[in-house]
């Protein structure tokens, strides 16, 4: 399997990884010293369990939250994903009530890969502002 392919296996793994919050699997996709940055926090998260916290900060604003790929596009050290990002506001996010609405929001985000083939970085375009429109915070 080419590097590209492969890469392309990895991001599919990691869909699954963040739809079930998979501890085992988010290390063994993402480096150590992996740093994610997030409004939840002022300091970088690193590693699968940084990860992880990012997804769990979702999940306690949009309880039932999903990622799926839209559209992946891979090369030999990163990857590019559109995500359709569903969920119920069932929880406070941010400071803001629950809503009760459903949200659907395009999320862009670039993934970076080591030599190991683990993903080192994590660049999101900004998808905040799709999840304010969508629970009226906008």
């Amino acid at each position: 399997m080419d590097l590209i392919e492969r890469n392309k296996e990895l991001m599919k793994k990691f869909e699954t990884m963040i739809n079930t919050a998979d501890e085992k699997l988010a290390q063994d996709l993402i480096a150590p010293d992996a740093a994610f940055y997030t409004p939840a926090s002022p300091e970088p998260l690193y590693g699968g369990k940084g990860y992880l916290s990012v997804v769990h900060f979702m999940r306690k604003g949009f309880s039932d939250v999903q990622w799926h790929i839209t559209d992946l596009v891979a090369d030999i050290d990163k990857a590019a994903i559109k995500w359709d990002l569903t969920g119920t506001h069932d929880g406070e996010f941010m400071g803001i009530k629950p809503t009760g609405k459903k949200i659907s929001v395009c999320v862009m985000n670039f993934y970076y890969f080591n030599k190991d083939g683990k993903i080192t970085n994590d660049i999101a375009a900004e998808g905040m502002i799709g999840i304010f429109r969508a629970i009226g915070a906008m």
